[in-house]
């Protein structure tokens, strides 16, 4: 049952570890009710791979549907790092650029180089963040 800032999605077990439980998710973008999804290029779905670490790994079987959850407030989070935190560097770095006198060219490199360092950044802290994105694994 669906808790209150929680987001939940069905998934397949796909491996079964000493400690963990790997779980496929098939994404579907949101084009279902689109009469045209089938030849448009965006209406596409994806299996994503979700680790869950649990010390009850070993009741779940390959193959089995369950539901996995996380905080509402991780999906934000994970918005703010990947979308909003990059744009703001992106226009912030362009505008500093710009007005310190750089040409437009070189506005566009410096700003494109401060966000692919903010990436790089974020790719060395990848082992930090993922110890605050918890997801749970429940029998349906």
């Amino acid at each position: 049952m669906k808790q209150p800032n929680q987001i939940e999605h069905k998934g397949r077990v796909a491996l079964v570890g000493r400690n963990f439980v790997r779980v496929d998710i098939e994404v579907m973008e949101a084009c279902g009710s689109c009469a045209s999804r089938k030849a448009c290029a965006m209406g596409s779905s994806e299996v994503r791979e979700v680790m869950i670490y649990t010390d009850e790994a070993s009741a779940y079987s390959i193959g089995e549907v369950v539901n996995i959850s996380a905080k509402q407030s991780l999906g934000i989070m994970a918005v703010v790092l990947c979308y909003v935190a990059p744009l703001v560097l992106l226009v912030g770095a362009l505008a500093v650029a710009v007005s310190l006198g750089c040409s437009e060219g070189v506005a566009a490199l410096t700003s494109l180089g401060v966000t692919a360092l903010y990436f790089l950044l974020l790719a060395f802290l990848r082992k930090r963040i993922s110890r605050k994105v918890v997801f749970t694994i429940n029998k349906i």
